[in-house]
């Protein structure tokens, strides 16, 4: 393949596209189309219910275990006890729908055009994936997918839970509580899910990235988006290499030379600018930038969820949103 070409199969993206420019590219592109946007849909449904039902099963038997008289968990805690076992219940739950979330990203990422399309839905990707890539053993306890999976199920309940409260004894001089401020108490969720971001947003990027990396004797993937041609090993490998490989930068300018009216008109030169006279700076100049890829739309689906929740007048005493 020619330098500065791309598959067929690759959508054609621009670093400076945004969310609604990826909309557009991926609808209007040829071997994808707009339903490929829903792809993943089943399997992120079945996920979200095995999750809602089993989670609060697990809590409330771990519950009964170690600590039957432990208080409220959106409390902040004067024992460890209350922020454990929620946080270790959603881990728990995390832990055993990992392969639903490791097959939902393979169908996400996947070309949709049929000769490229590696897996035809989610039991045949299960299915292949069981075959190829180390069984139960790989598809639960590969680092590669052993570790993000730890980390990303135990940040983001841990920041949901803890976050609240020290945001609300610091925005309200009066202490807030879901039953008795549920308008304040939604502020104070909406704000501590957007911070919340800024820490949990790497770790999930990188365990799309290892997701997405086919082991045993599975064959790579045609996906519809680049990816980087060498493996990562590992989640401070991945995090090194897109902070260092993946400049989120502005795109150099050209400017072209122009001859005055009199005398031999000569053909314009592209002139690039140096790269000393573009501002230096550690967001543009380093991979930091995309690490937090998604970040607007995420902030974007809290704010809807915010926005809902108060039209729907709080009735649903829920703090799960938090964690979208």
């Amino acid at each position: 393949m020619e330098e500065g070409t791309r598959p067929e199969y690759i959508i054609p993206v621009g670093s400076a596209d945004g969310v609604w420019g990826m909309i557009k590219r991926l609808g209007a592109f040829r071997g994808e189309g707009w339903l490929a946007l829903w792809k993943g849909l089943l399997t992120s449904c079945v996920t979200d219910i095995i999750s809602s039902t089993l989670q609060p099963l697990i809590h409330s038997a771990l519950q009964a275990i170690f600590a039957p008289t432990s208080s409220s968990p959106y409390l902040f805690p004067s024992t460890t006890t209350s922020i454990v076992l929620p946080v270790a219940s959603h881990l728990i739950t995390g832990f055993l729908l990992s392969p639903l979330d490791l097959v939902r990203t393979r169908l996400i990422i996947q070309s949709f055009t049929e000769r490229h399309r590696t897996y035809s839905g989610p039991v045949d990707a299960l299915t292949s994936i069981l075959r190829d890539e180390g069984g139960l053993h790989g598809i639960y306890l590969h680092p590669h997918l052993l570790i993000p999976t730890l980390l990303d199920n135990t940040l983001r309940p841990l920041i949901s839970l803890v976050l609240p409260p020290l945001l609300a004894t610091r925005m309200f001089a009066a202490p807030i509580s879901m039953d008795t401020h549920p308008l304040a108490w939604g502020v104070v969720e909406f704000a501590s899910s957007c911070i919340g971001l800024l820490a949990t947003l790497p770790f999930e990027t990188v365990r799309r990235r290892l997701q997405v990396q086919v082991r045993g004797r599975a064959k790579p993937l045609k996906t519809c988006v680049e990816t980087r041609p060498a493996a990562y090993n590992g989640v401070v490998d991945a995090m090194w290499h897109i902070m260092t490989e993946e400049r989120s930068d502005l795109p150099i300018r050209r400017r072209r030379r122009r001859t005055g009216d009199k005398g031999k008109a000569k053909e314009g030169t592209a002139i690039e600018i140096e790269e000393d006279d573009v501002p230096v700076s550690w967001w543009r100049n380093t991979g930091l930038g995309q690490l937090y890829r998604g970040f607007g739309m995420k902030l974007g689906a809290s704010a809807i969820v915010f926005v809902l929740g108060i039209v729907s007048g709080g009735d649903e005493g829920d703090a799960g949103w938090a964690e979208l």
